[in-house]
């Protein structure tokens, strides 16, 4: 009796991990091929990773994932509540949405979204752009037009954020944004000639002074094309719609050159993170903004001291460049100091030499922002008024008046008809 042995594998169609699966699938980001298990967690490995590289959890922390129902961020919420368990980082995760009026859209993903909520069993909160603004983004968009709207949305989104992080008690809360939208950031940043934001939008955990939450992106060095096939595979319940008004923004532009560059590099998306990171440490300190969470001393639980990693940090390859670029800086103002002393004319009175003004950088003197609170809504601002309380004033003023038709015997109830209209106006300030 002969024994017989299973067929071997031909080597060009095994996993590059296991060797020992057939592959299924072909990385976006490397070219390996790879079968389904491997993938997954190679896919988990590289987040986890990533989280530990930049101590972006602590133990017992309370963390909110802004979830939208979408892909990136229905697998990041997957995603570390795997890793937490898998590795016991002792964090609290919650579910925070942000209800932007948009009807055939944000309804729809909503629903998704509580569906996650009781898969994972996190505590889910929704908070809507009507009962903290008094408008939603269908009324602006009526109003407005489709171009700036992704504006008006993204500060009404970020203040949105912060208040529902309040209500959940949490300080920190994580978004699924992926390589490819820190690519296409990036991009628009440097077409926009925009340093500060080209600073900022590098960073993987970002803090600001006008603002009581910090914000980190897990899912930083991971390409959009293997989160679909990671949610994909392990079946995940996600929504798959684009927002209704987004083709208009300029991102757009930005995301199809990427998706250009990706077919002919398929390295290009992380080349232009990596490019962002070099750029983004040559940055001056007096223009940056708001600085980057790894450029501080943070606290942990047990009250000592300790230093993140973000923007990139250890992992950006242009640290050479940054300190080239500082001694070249410090060799122009040693230059400077070399002045040669020479004698005035005679015909510069005392009294016009001193309405001179000596061109001296040390005469320069850099105003710093006094951090206060909106007038209005109480809103943590360095200005009288909230940018969304502006953004709410402009719109509230060009708002449709309400047509109320009177009886001659209801004129004196027009006093507290106006009354109404006056609340109604203000309702958008309300918080």
């Amino acid at each position: 009796m002969t024994s017989s042995t299973p067929p071997t594998l031909d080597p060009k169609r095994a996993c590059a991990h296991c060797k020992t699966e057939r592959a299924k699938i072909k990385r976006a980001k490397t070219d390996e091929r790879l079968c389904i298990p491997c993938f997954i967690t190679i896919f988990e490995t590289e987040v986890h990773e990533t989280i530990l590289a930049n101590k972006l959890f602590h133990r017992g922390q309370r963390v909110a994932i802004g979830a939208s129902g979408g892909k990136d961020s229905t697998v990041l919420a997957a995603v570390l509540k795997t890793l937490n368990e898998r590795y016991d980082y002792g964090v609290e995760f919650v579910l925070l949405s942000i209800d932007e009026g948009i009807k055939g859209y944000r309804d729809d993903s909503l629903e998704t979204v509580k569906r996650n909520a009781e898969q994972y069993g996190m505590e889910l909160k929704i908070v809507g752009y009507n009962e903290l603004y008094g408008w939603t983004m269908d009324q602006v968009v009526s109003q407005i037009g489709k171009k700036g709207n992704c504006t008006v949305c993204g500060v009404f989104r970020r203040q949105a954020l912060d208040r529902g992080s309040g209500m959940l008690g949490v300080s920190h809360v994580v978004t699924g944004h992926n390589a490819d939208d820190m690519a296409e950031t990036v991009l628009m940043n440097l077409l926009r000639g925009d340093l500060p934001r080209l600073h900022r939008c590098t960073c993987i955990v970002t803090e600001s002074s006008s603002s009581p939450v910090s914000r980190s992106k897990p899912l930083k060095y991971a390409y959009e094309k293997e989160i679909v096939l990671y949610a994909h595979h392990r079946k995940l319940d996600y929504f798959s719609t684009e927002c209704i008004y987004s083709p208009e923004a300029f991102r757009g532009s930005a995301r199809s050159l990427i998706k250009s560059l990706e077919r002919v590099r398929p390295s290009a998306i992380l080349d232009i993170v990596r490019s962002g990171e070099a750029f983004a440490e040559m940055v001056p300190e007096e223009i940056r903004g708001s600085a980057c969470a790894g450029e501080k001393k943070i606290v942990d639980a047990t009250g000592k001291e300790e230093e993140q990693t973000g923007c990139g940090k250890g992992l950006s390859q242009g640290g050479e460049m940054s300190q080239f670029e500082k001694q070249l800086q410090e060799n122009e103002k040693a230059q400077d100091r070399e002045v040669e002393i020479k004698i005035s004319p005679p015909s510069i009175t005392l009294k016009e030499k001193k309405k001179t003004p000596t061109p001296t950088k040390a005469t320069k003197v850099t105003k710093k922002q006094q951090l206060g609170q909106c007038r209005k809504c109480g809103y943590m601002s360095s200005q009288e008024l909230c940018k969304a309380c502006v953004i709410l004033d402009d719109l509230n003023k060009n708002r449709p008046k309400i047509e109320v038709v009177l009886d001659e015997e209801d004129e004196d109830a027009s006093s507290s008809v106006r009354k109404k209209m006056e609340a109604i106006d203000m309702s958008g300030v309300e918080i």
